[in-house]
């Protein structure tokens, strides 16, 4: 199990984790190659070696030609469906612009698809959010984790006017995540590093037990009284590792994931709203939700809302219940999942290459699963049926996996 941790020592920023992925072994010429695909204004990107307090970290730069485009979250969609992006790495950059337009809709009380990025939907923030999607694909990181985030204090200014620290978009997007302020006078956490913790991490907290392969330092552009970076490990990790849930009287720890399960009884919500029930939680960070229909009381038809997610995202996850179903109450109990050994292979398809998840029990293949957003992705692309590239992943998947047990 490959685990990534995010040690946000002075924050998080787009820049700070592009420069500190690429430290850590992304290949930056890689990444430039795909950046320069986007269909962007011109710009300059340069990745540079810096020192701050005797810490060398590397710091990128993107400079864009000034422009007065304006970019809905609709438009920055459509634009990365057809980027030329590895299956993998559009995926993860979709989930982290669909965090950030959900913060922002419920910030400015906006419709999801008419929500306007500012700062966030300039050229910078859009090559670092790529950027970063990218060389989180090119690591092959199964689990990500992070740090308490320092986030300052003060007031910042934006195109809204002056803001607090942490803007309320920040706010939004660690619902749920330990903060502190570092009692630090500046903007320590941009909304483009909050949306990248929150599109991809599952736990905060100490650092898990890993055995640590790879370090990278990002440099943030303030001077400050203490080293400017963030800094990241990666390395492999138990199936179990996860930060911050703390001593388990379950004996069966070592080979079981403590998870939370929510559940809620409603039965009086208009039957058109529970898919947005869903998509927000998921939104917030919900391992899984489903919806089973039961009978209550006096012969009434109603829905039981069930909600999986780490013990860090419970609180989160709650508010959105209470706000968005109208229950009176949630049920919260501890739950231990058993996962199988998974890893990820790449195969070639007849319309792209995409990825499978391989789930072994004992060191014997028991799974196959085609990764669902790339196999919509080259659908879409492709204008074929979705079952069908599906089918012939699973077929090349199978081949690739007996190929590789023969030799």
């Amino acid at each position: 199990m490959r685990l990534l941790y995010f040690d946000c020592i002075s924050g998080i920023s787009g820049d700070m984790t592009l420069g500190a992925l690429i430290q850590a072994g992304a290949d930056p010429a890689v990444i430039r190659a795909h950046l320069a695909a986007l269909p962007l204004e011109p710009f300059e990107f340069s990745v540079d070696e810096v020192e701050t307090h005797g810490i060398h970290a590397l710091k990128v730069s993107v400079v864009p030609e000034a422009s007065a485009v304006v970019r809905t979250y609709a438009h920055i969609r459509a634009m990365l469906d057809d980027a030329d992006l590895p299956p993998g790495a559009r995926a993860i950059a979709q989930r982290i612009f669909r965090r950030l337009a959900e913060a922002e809709a419920a910030v400015h009380h906006r419709d999801l698809e008419q929500v306007v990025f500012h700062e966030v939907g300039a050229v910078d923030s859009i090559v670092d959010i790529a950027g970063s999607a990218v060389a989180l694909d090119q690591l092959q990181i199964d689990r990500v984790f992070a740090s308490p985030v320092p986030t300052g204090l003060g007031m910042t200014k934006t195109q809204h006017g002056m803001m607090p620290i942490p803007a309320p978009a920040v706010v939004e997007l660690l619902r749920g995540a330990p903060l502190f302020s570092r009692g630090t006078p500046m903007e320590l956490v941009t909304p483009t590093g909050a949306a990248i913790l929150a599109a991809t991490v599952e736990g905060y907290g100490d650092l898990p037990t890993m055995r640590v392969e790879a370090v990278g330092y990002g440099a943030g552009s303030p001077r400050s009284e203490f080293p400017n970076v963030l800094r990241v490990l990666i390395g492999q990790g138990e199936a179990s590792a996860r930060p911050g849930i703390g001593t388990d009287p379950d004996p069966r720890v070592d080979s079981l994931t403590a998870e939370v399960m929510l559940e809620t009884n409603v039965d009086d919500l208009n039957p058109e709203l529970y898919p947005y029930v869903l998509e927000r939680l998921f939104a917030a960070g919900a391992q899984d939700a489903w919806l089973t229909p039961i009978v209550m009381k006096k012969g009434r038809p109603a829905v039981t809302i069930s909600v999986l997610c780490a013990p860090q995202r419970a609180d989160a996850l709650r508010e959105i219940l209470f706000l968005e179903s109208g229950t009176l109450g949630v049920r919260t109990s501890p739950v231990y999942k058993e996962a199988l050994d998974r890893e990820w292979i790449e195969v070639d398809t007849s319309v792209g290459r995409m990825r499978v998840k391989v789930g072994r029990l004992g060191g014997k293949v028991v799974t196959v699963a085609p990764e669902y957003e790339d196999c919509a992705a080259l659908a879409r692309e492709a204008g074929i049926p979705a079952r069908d590239i599906y089918a012939e992943a699973t077929r090349a998947a199978h081949e690739t996996l007996e190929r590789g047990a023969r030799t």
